[in-house]
């Protein structure tokens, strides 16, 4: 499948079916590949937007763990938070992009802002869901022993959480992937999506 795709490829780029910004030959695209390679531009850029995902899948898994444990084990917390919390979540993430530019300019915080909310959501949904499947018999065993709320916590509902609590994680950063390449290629001098966006705006502008 890979060769085959290779070669409509080549094919279609050939024949010109497509213009030269959408679909060059690939043979530009393993040249500038290689050239971003030599000149360190490839590595600068990848670096930058590594430590944006960083920054911000830190920050929106940090306060989805946070969120998320705090409206599985209080209802009360369930109750105010939730209907605000589901109206955010229901808002895509690049639709906040242009409000967040008004609030905070196109700088940094953008970016890390957007990644955070990407991976805020998936991480606090899945981690509410995984404290609230906690079978009812664990916290008996929990009251048998007659730990604390705090033992109940990191011994009981916490180690039974992991496992949907790492699929939030693992969603949370795809996601916060997905939010970067899109923030950068709207607004950004520098990074990954920045180069995609250039690239195609500019062929053979590495050359």
């Amino acid at each position: 499948m890979p060769a085959a795709l290779l070669a409509v490829w080549s094919l279609t780029a050939q024949q010109g079916w497509l213009p030269q910004q959408v679909l060059p030959v690939p043979s530009e695209v393993a040249g500038a590949l290689r050239d971003l390679a030599t000149n360190g531009d490839l590595a600068r850029n990848a670096g930058v937007s590594l430590l944006r995902v960083v920054e911000g899948f830190a920050a929106g898994a940090v306060l989805g763990l946070l969120l998320g444990i705090a409206m599985g084990l209080s209802r009360t917390v369930e109750d105010t938070v939730k209907p605000l919390f589901t109206a955010f979540a229901q808002v895509p993430t690049l639709r906040w992009i242009p409000l967040l530019m008004l609030l905070v300019g196109i700088g940094e915080p953008l970016k890390v802002l957007v990644i955070a909310k990407a991976a805020f959501v998936p991480v606090t949904l899945n981690t509410y869901a995984g404290i609230r499947a906690v079978p009812a018999l664990y916290r008996e065993v929990g009251a048998v022993f007659r730990f604390s709320r705090w033992q109940v916590l990191h011994k009981i509902v916490l180690p039974a959480s992991v496992p949907p609590i790492f699929t939030g994680l693992r969603y949370g950063l795809t996601h916060a992937w997905n939010a970067l390449v899109a923030v950068e290629l709207l607004a950004s001098a520098e990074g990954l999506g920045y180069l995609l966006g250039w690239g195609g705006r500019c062929p053979g502008w590495i050359r």
